[in-house]
């Protein structure tokens, strides 16, 4: 008896360790489960890599793109309404340039679904057509959608709620009503997706930007998942042996050699931007802060009898109430505990003082210690590295002159962009690994769709950023920036003895760590919107 329930225990645990890590913030707190289109799962923030040389000048290095992932686990084949995104809800991306904690420059997103109610002639009667299109689609606002998707971009300087807000308009034309493609239905109704969805790349103007710096591309719309795991081998590679997950060459024993996983069959909505660079920066700081959220209104009233329409549904209203917030990967997802889920969905980075012990204090290496049946938990408490990693940035990488720890992605815009072929995996931490390694520019100093996030949190998570931090503090790990109260010993010696032990590759094991399935080997495009093409509904 004591062994099933052993096994159990065990079980319930892989279930809390790997099923919740199905997108980087996907279904991640109770709240959320219930408003799939108000859900962001991913937020990427990276220098532009599209043409750029290995010295990472040329092609767009000038720009910094944006993506904010919404509506998580889109079955291709979800007709017959597919995935609108909500009129009723507000997207944001927000970014700190000064390192305050607050935002200080947003991108606010509202969309409009305007139904046609195509009919056709059945006898002597005109009849509304179930479908939301009547034929092919190819072009913008196809006249066979009986739904079309637009979206309005105010971009606000100062609060977002009070500061000063500007339409974002469409360079060509003047307008400011952006359209957005129809989800990939299948291969009859829309022959050429790609071509399609790049129609919907516009090139607009941001007001209020320097001279010459005002230029930038918008797309929202549909994209193939570009997370990788694979859930349920995942759950047979945490059963089995701790060294198949400390074996490098095993990195995607899931992904059998190709980055497969169960997600990518899926889709999401991507709002991406891609803006130059002295754009989103303030006087001489390079550092920027990034996160995404998305509110609704604070009260909702169910329609009894709906009228005829495709919004009748509900009535709206009240003040913007925030549900969702994303800045780092994984961080609501494994990081915060269950009971403050919610909370942290709906709070902002200047109060994260209230979650400092979940990142000090992290629960996840012990669990991780249990699944795996060997202790894996890095002895240094509080953990200082992971505070400076998450809360404030790594000193000399992407830490701003003078941080408040909060919880948001930062990027550094003096490290040069690098091109897609010669991208680290591991970003800063397998940067630092590799002798004579010239890529900085990944997470967690910014976020690339190749950057392996689930395994470099692993890494950091069991210690390995002690193990590069050494006795001489390389990195800076040991205290955090303006909090001189938290301190530790951040070297090797603060590692378990198996994350301590050398491999055969040199490197100790809290350096090999990894879940199985490798993020480098997920198709990317390597141009604007970066993320790929959608699967199709008929494939």
């Amino acid at each position: 008896m004591q062994m099933k329930y052993s096994r159990l225990f065990k079980a319930c645990l892989l279930l809390a360790v790997s099923g919740a890590a199905m997108a980087s913030s996907h279904r991640e707190a109770p709240f959320i489960t219930g408003s799939p289109k108000v859900d962001g799962t991913d937020f990427y923030m990276f220098r532009s890599y599209e043409g750029v040389a290995a010295n990472g000048t040329g092609g767009r290095s000038d720009f910094v793109t944006l993506i904010a992932n919404y509506q998580p686990l889109q079955a291709p084949y979800g007709g017959p309404n597919y995935f609108q995104m909500d009129p009723n809800a507000l997207y944001e991306i927000n970014l700190d340039n000064v390192g305050d904690a607050k935002e200080h420059l947003t991108f606010q997103f509202r969309f409009k679904n305007t139904l046609k109610s195509i009919a056709l002639p059945i006898g002597s009667k005109q009849v509304a057509i179930p479908l939301i299109q009547a034929g092919a689609v190819s072009n913008l606002n196809d006249a066979n959608l009986n739904v079309n998707e637009t979206y309005t971009v105010k971009v606000v300087r100062g609060d977002r709620r009070t500061g000063v807000a500007q339409d974002v308009f469409k360079t060509s034309g003047l307008s400011t009503t952006f359209e957005k493609p129809v989800d990939n239905i299948g291969s009859k109704t829309i022959a050429d997706y790609a071509g399609y969805a790049a129609k919907h790349i516009h090139t607009v103007t941001i007001p209020g930007c320097p001279a010459g710096m005002d230029q930038a591309k918008i797309f929202v719309g549909q994209r193939a998942e570009g997370f990788a795991v694979n859930l349920g081998v995942v759950f047979d590679l945490v059963n089995a042996p701790a060294g198949i997950l400390l074996d490098p060459a095993q990195k995607d024993i899931a992904g059998g050699g190709g980055g497969n996983n169960d997600i990518q069959k899926l889709n999401v909505t991507s709002i991406a931007m891609e803006v130059n660079k002295g754009c989103l920066t303030a006087g001489n700081e390079t550092v920027i802060g990034g996160w995404t959220t998305a509110s609704v209104r604070q009260a909702q009233l169910i329609n009894p009898a709906p009228g005829a329409g495709n919004t009748n549904g509900s009535k709206v209203g009240g003040a913007w109430t925030q549900v969702s917030r994303l800045g780092n990967p994984l961080i609501n997802e494994l990081v915060i505990g269950l009971p403050d889920k919610d909370k942290f969905n709906a709070s902002m980075p200047k109060d994260d003082g209230q979650f400092l012990n979940y990142v000090t204090n992290p629960t996840l290496p012990a669990l991780l210690s249990v699944v795996l049946g060997a202790d894996v938990a890095p002895k240094n408490l509080p953990r200082t590295d992971l505070v400076t990693t998450f809360l404030t940035g790594i000193t000399g990488v992407n830490k701003p002159a003078n941080p408040t720890p909060s919880e948001m992605l930062r990027l550094n815009l003096a490290v040069a962009p690098v091109p897609f072929a010669n991208q680290n995996r591991l970003g800063v931490a397998g940067n630092a690994l590799t002798p004579g390694g010239t890529d900085n520019a990944g997470f967690p100093n910014g976020r690339r769709p190749k950057d392996d996030v689930v395994d470099i949190a692993l890494v950091a998570m069991v210690g390995g950023l002690c193990a590069i931090n050494g006795s001489g503090d390389g990195l800076k790990l040991n205290s955090v920036p303006n909090v001189p109260s938290l301190t530790s010993k951040c070297d090797a010696t603060a590692l378990s003895t198996l994350m301590a032990t050398t491999a055969s590759n040199g490197l100790p094991n809290a350096a090999n760590i990894h879940d199985g399935v490798d993020q480098a080997n997920v198709r990317f495009l390597t141009s604007f919107p970066y993320l790929n093409t959608p699967n199709s509904g008929s494939q």
